[in-house]
């Protein structure tokens, strides 16, 4: 007889299988769609100087001076009548934003842990997680196949 951990696991192993190879398919029809669509021209269409301007190849200048790049944060303005706005010393940032970017533990490294042992803020995570991925298993036994 199965063990139902077993039984959980295998189920969830078997939903990522299909989401992957539904998300594979998409994308395969979106890439075989995309290739039928494209429009290509031959390297003797393209012309190099001639009327219209600039070459292609040459780069960019930006307008903005070294300066105001350094000091502002260009293209950060979300109203309509602002400006953009100006980059702080890192001190004047709250402490939570330097830590947006860290790694936190997944749910099969969360579960290996003893869970009387772990952090709040993990223990608030293995139990959302948890609770997700059990919403995920009903869903997928519920399913009309």
């Amino acid at each position: 007889m199965l063990s139902y951990g077993f039984v959980k696991v295998y189920v969830m192993v078997k939903v990522m299988a299909m989401n992957s190879i539904k998300s594979l398919r998409g994308i395969m029809i979106t890439e075989a769609m995309g290739m039928v669509d494209r429009r290509t021209f031959s390297a003797a269409a393209k012309k190099k100087g001639g009327k219209g301007g600039a070459p292609a190849d040459a780069p960019k200048v930006s307008s903005l001076s070294k300066e105001v790049k350094s000091t502002t944060t260009v293209g950060g303005n979300i109203l309509k009548d602002g400006t953009d706005p100006k980059v702080l010393a890192d001190s004047e940032y709250p402490d939570w934003l330097w830590h947006l970017l860290d790694k936190r533990p997944a749910l099969s490294e969360l579960r290996r842990k003893n869970i009387e042992t772990l952090p709040f803020e993990d223990l608030k995570r293995f139990v959302k997680l948890d609770n997700r991925a059990r919403i995920k298993e009903n869903n997928f036994s519920k399913a009309k196949n």
